[in-house]
């Protein structure tokens, strides 16, 4: 109950502070049609509006505060306007039975999840072979590891279009491609938690472990691969929120294809920010619920295996 009052407490909070926002950031707006429709604004002059600023245009004209939340292309849209484009363009479309037309934020939920999943499981995959390896090769951590902290300090926005360039002419799927970015951006917090894990067990029970003349695979099932199952969790649950938001970027330059990327480029394109706040919280959502998920099993296994919870 706490967690959830607590919970409940920040929520209305965001949501008290982006009603006000609304005021200022569509005063301007809100006073142009109001003037168009006849009625008294101050300043009078939209060359005078403009130089003055939100707040001062605000505190000017507080008959106008109830107009900017029903404006069909603010600059910040209300709270109450992103939900109903999300509702319409989900369950919505689902009524209609039309859930997966062009319109629908489960098509492109479902294109952006697709390549995320991709991204992910190729990301995991070679972070965790990439960790064992540093890990057990004095080579590989001398030398490999600097290259992947120094991969991580290029801009995905400028690396992304170059990406979809050489694959597009080595005519590869563009599902691999957006999995490709993704993984790009994923496989970084599982090398960094993997290695910290398998390097986690003690001088005194690895010593242990010689005492009982165990090989050094037997070290590593039995000893650095289970200690370091709490690491790997805490890592998958960043790379699997770093590897949505390489989909996404990758879909930016792939918006031929549709996702959520995609969504927010074409509201951008036509001004629609409705449309491009309710792509974003579907992506927060999205992303909300991929960490839940590994949460859940993170539970389950650490439980199984007797880590206390």
């Amino acid at each position: 109950m706490r967690s959830f009052l607590a919970i409940l407490t920040v929520l209305v909070t965001i949501l008290g502070f982006w009603y006000v926002a609304c005021i200022p950031m569509n005063i301007h707006e809100a006073a142009n049609q109001a003037q168009r429709a006849g009625e008294q604004v101050s300043p009078e002059s939209t060359r005078e509006r403009r130089g003055i600023g939100r707040l001062a245009l605000t505190f000017k004209n507080p008959d106008l505060w109830h107009s900017v939340y029903a404006q069909d292309r603010p600059q910040l849209p209300a709270p109450h306007q992103v939900g109903v484009e999300l509702w319409n363009t989900t369950v919505g479309m689902v009524q209609k039975g039309r859930a997966f037309s062009k319109r629908s934020l489960l098509l492109h939920g479902w294109i952006t999840l697709s390549a995320t999943l991709l991204g992910f499981v190729l990301g995991t995959i070679l972070g965790i072979v990439l960790a064992v390896s540093i890990v057990h090769s004095r080579a590989m951590d001398m030398s490999v590891m600097p290259w992947i902290i120094a991969s991580q300090t290029v801009p995905i926005l400028a690396i992304a279009p170059m990406i979809v360039v050489v694959l597009a002419a080595m005519q590869v799927d563009d599902l691999f491609a957006k999995g490709v970015i993704s993984m790009y951006l994923s496989f970084f917090p599982v090398v960094v938690g993997m290695v910290k894990g398998l390097r986690s067990p003690g001088k005194m029970q690895l010593d242990q472990m010689k005492t009982w003349n165990a090989s050094r695979s037997e070290t590593f099932w039995k000893l650095r691969l289970p200690s370091s199952a709490p690491y790997l969790f805490a890592s998958l649950k960043v790379g699997v929120a770093a590897s949505l938001i390489g989909a996404v970027v990758a879909e930016l330059s792939l918006s031929q294809n549709g996702g959520l990327g995609a969504r927010l480029l074409a509201g951008s394109y036509y001004g629609q920010t409705v449309q491009i706040w309710s792509a974003l919280l579907a992506a927060a959502a999205l992303a909300a619920l991929l960490v839940w998920a590994i949460d859940m099993a993170q539970k389950v296994t650490l439980k199984r295996m007797g880590f206390s919870q």
